[in-house]
């Protein structure tokens, strides 16, 4: 993995030297002797690769020095600068070496990844803690999030059926108010109508002289609608696991999940099963 960052800086370092080298040979050979120009290449080279190594020793130790650095940056400006104005004398490809101007800066900009790179750098065990760490969180997540989604409908399908259950009820309370609607108009008409009170006249008259028959309708008064069923208020947690833990500590020794679900329904009790045995892990 530190192959990475280091094989790329030592090619662009070796690169940029080279560069610099033929660059100060070419152009300052023409103005005076090439021993003089070859001494002058090799100072900038060598002092940009004496600021590296030392610069390279102090990361080995954990340390650091400034004025290090700027003294390494500084030469690799001055190996910049002399390519850049090699470009500007030269009267032919101005814009190629203008474009490889940039080396000995980038070659300073590898290290400076590479040394981040070290500094940010973790051993095998602690980078698989890690992992560990983030798989363990991201399975804790997931396990609420399905346990949210479960108790979700459990809740829905609980509303579904009151909702159904109250809907039945009502449906039934106004067929049968119907049903007695129209009763009630048939005796009504029964009773106002000419035939039934000479019907009625006759039949009385004869049983009981002088007494005028009077055929009164049932009362029929308002109703009560049927409530739909109601449901017990839901336990809190801090109910709940008052109620698990009595029932679990009932018995000596105490009592199983599975036995306590069981007295916990035939007491009347009602719960989701996730609530349920979450009230059991936080007791037992």
């Amino acid at each position: 993995m530190k192959a990475k960052t280091v094989l790329p800086a030592v090619a662009m370092t070796a690169v940029s030297m080279v560069l610099t080298l033929a660059v100060v040979m070419m152009w300052l050979g023409r103005a005076m002797p090439w021993p003089v120009a070859l001494v002058v290449g090799l100072g900038i080279d060598g002092g940009w690769l004496a600021t590296l190594a030392y610069e390279r020793r102090l990361a080995a130790q954990g340390d650091h020095n400034r004025a290090v650095t700027a003294v390494g940056w500084s030469f690799g400006l001055i190996a910049a600068g002399v390519l850049v104005a090699h470009a500007l004398t030269v009267e032919e490809s101005i814009g190629a070496w203008l474009a490889v101007a940039w080396l000995p800066i980038a070659a300073k900009a590898l290290w400076l990844v590479h040394g981040l790179w070290e500094a940010t750098a973790l051993t095998p065990n602690a980078l698989g803690a890690i992992r560990g760490i983030q798989q363990e969180a991201r399975d804790e997540a997931a396990v609420a999030r399905a346990r949210l989604r479960a108790e979700a409908t459990t809740e829905e399908t609980r509303l579904t059926a009151v909702t159904q259950a109250g809907a039945r009820v009502a449906r039934v309370q106004a067929k049968t108010a119907q049903t007695l609607s129209r009763v009630w108009s048939t005796l009504e008409a029964a009773r106002e109508g000419e035939d039934t009170g000479r019907a009625l006249s006759s039949v009385t008259h004869r049983v009981t002289p002088d007494v005028m028959p009077r055929w009164n309708l049932p009362v029929w008064g308002p109703t009560e609608p049927v409530s739909a069923f109601t449901l017990a208020p839901a336990l809190t947690d801090a109910e709940l696991d008052a109620l698990v833990d009595e029932i679990r500590n009932n018995e000596v020794p105490a009592l199983s999940y599975r036995e306590m679900a069981t007295r916990f329904r035939a007491a009347g009790h009602s719960a989701s099963e996730v609530r349920l045995r979450a009230a059991w892990k936080r007791v037992a």
